[in-house]
């Protein structure tokens, strides 16, 4: 596995991360044997940079990761991120989000009980809050990492604005935001303050939850508790209208000798050099799939064709309800 730093900080991670969330919630059921021996082949192949959140479970995501590193003893082998900010209660009802200082302090310390570490090397505001200056919040993460508590500050789904905000009271290392060939926002304003100051992109849901690996061909493969049934974009009016596009890209992934995913995945490393994609998994056939998009090498010319066969354009719907949207880019 190649590796890859992340912002100004020198945190050396591998240039695939693994998104743990569906592991524990969201995508239907969950087996918790099947993505512990993901977790292990994760290392076994070098895929070092783990990402997690207080919320994925709620909270036992972060316990199985905990337990998958007690048990193996390879704390020191992982780059372990996690997120607040995304209050639920323990019936997984959204609470609303919370950036206050007091809160941030609390989060951690829960998260670092849960993991069973002593310091977690990422950790991320996961989503912004609009009545708590960003100054605050990421001064009480400055405070944690004086303690030694974390060692690195993220921000997730935050604007330009916020970005610049938040690095004038510490340097941030990363921003966690939603990436992909189908999701491209960011590439307006957000990835160029990101080269200007410093802070890697991780994206995180690179494959469009699955989307984009061209697994699913209608609403009937999904769990019926499936949260994707929700999205607009995966809405019987949208389905098929943005799997003709997927359907383009299968055609140069075949001619190129690998998967769709791997040549989506391939596309974002050719982005930037420190921008860092996290496909989640819970199959070790998928996470050494994964793997393998970073032996993939895209000409000028392959590029150019990729966004002449998927322009952003024309994806058909919101990445999330309404609801989840007035979160983002606050």
């Amino acid at each position: 596995m190649k590796t890859r730093k992340l912002g100004l900080s020198g945190l050396e991670v591998s240039a695939i991360g693994l998104g743990c969330m569906g592991m524990s919630d969201f995508y239907g059921h969950k087996d918790d044997q099947s993505s512990t021996d993901t977790l292990l082949k994760a290392l076994d192949i070098g895929i070092n940079f783990w990402d997690t959140a207080d919320m994925y479970g709620p909270h036992t995501n972060e316990q199985l990761l905990g337990k998958v590193l007690k048990e193996s003893g390879r704390r020191n082998d992982v780059v372990l991120a996690t997120k607040f900010g995304i209050k639920r209660d323990d019936e997984g009802q959204f609470l609303g989000v919370s950036g206050h200082p007091d809160y941030v302090r609390q989060s951690c310390e829960d998260s670092l009980k849960r993991l069973g570490v002593d310091h977690i090397d990422l950790y991320y505001q996961h989503r912004m809050d609009s009545t708590v200056p960003i100054e605050d919040t990421v001064g009480a993460m400055a405070d944690l990492v004086k303690e030694g508590k974390i060692r690195h500050i993220g921000l997730s789904e935050a604007n330009a604005g916020l970005l610049r905000r938040a690095n004038t009271v510490h340097p941030i290392t990363a921003l966690q935001s939603e990436y992909s060939l189908w999701t491209r926002e960011l590439e307006d304003e957000v990835l160029p303050t990101c080269r200007e100051l410093g802070i890697s992109p991780v994206a995180y849901s690179p494959l469009g939850r699955g989307f984009l690996t061209g697994t699913y061909r209608n609403r009937e493969a999904f769990e019926e508790n499936d949260w994707r049934l929700t999205n607009p974009r995966f809405s019987e009016e949208n389905f098929q209208r943005n799997l003709a596009l997927v359907e383009r890209v299968e055609e140069l992934a075949e001619s190129k000798g690998c998967t769709t995913a791997q040549l989506a995945l391939a596309w974002l490393l050719h982005q930037q050099p420190d921008l860092v994609p996290i496909p989640g998994t819970r199959k070790v056939s998928r996470l050494e799939e994964n793997a393998g998009a970073v032996e993939i090498t895209l000409s000028n010319e392959e590029l150019a064709k990729i966004m002449q066969d998927f322009p952003k354009e024309m994806v058909q719907g919101s990445r999330y309800p309404e609801m989840a949207m007035r979160l983002l880019n606050q």
